[in-house]
């Protein structure tokens, strides 16, 4: 009985040894072939050199009073902003901004939404 168990690991062991020449090659293709989309246009912006941010997603807090709010670039006439007001808070204060007026956030800070052309 023993002997048949290790006739059935060789003979497994046998078959599993498969080698490919593709396996073995070490070419990688550029990732700018690979991505399309909003994925590759924001590689590509980055490439440029230019803002790698074009959404902006994420903006730092300026002085934001009600003469020099903080602007908030948008393409569209409203967004959706969220404020954290405290730097160790996990708490984001959502509030809605539209077109031409300051919007107070209840911390204090004021922003303002300003046109940005779409990407």
């Amino acid at each position: 009985m023993a002997s048949l168990c290790g006739r059935i690991v060789l003979n497994s062991s046998r078959r599993n040894a498969v080698y490919s020449s593709v396996r073995l090659a070490n070419t990688y293709m550029d990732p700018k072939q690979l991505v399309t989309g909003r994925e590759k246009r924001e590689l590509l912006v980055e490439e440029a050199g230019k803002d790698s941010d074009p959404y902006g997603l994420a903006i730092k807090r300026g002085e934001g009073t009600k003469d020099k709010p903080n602007l908030i670039p948008s393409a569209f006439d409203s967004r959706i902003v969220g404020c954290i007001c405290e730097d160790e808070s996990s708490h984001i204060n959502w509030m809605w901004l539209h077109k031409g007026t300051a919007t107070r956030c209840g911390c204090g800070f004021w922003f303002k939404l300003v046109e940005k052309p779409a990407v």
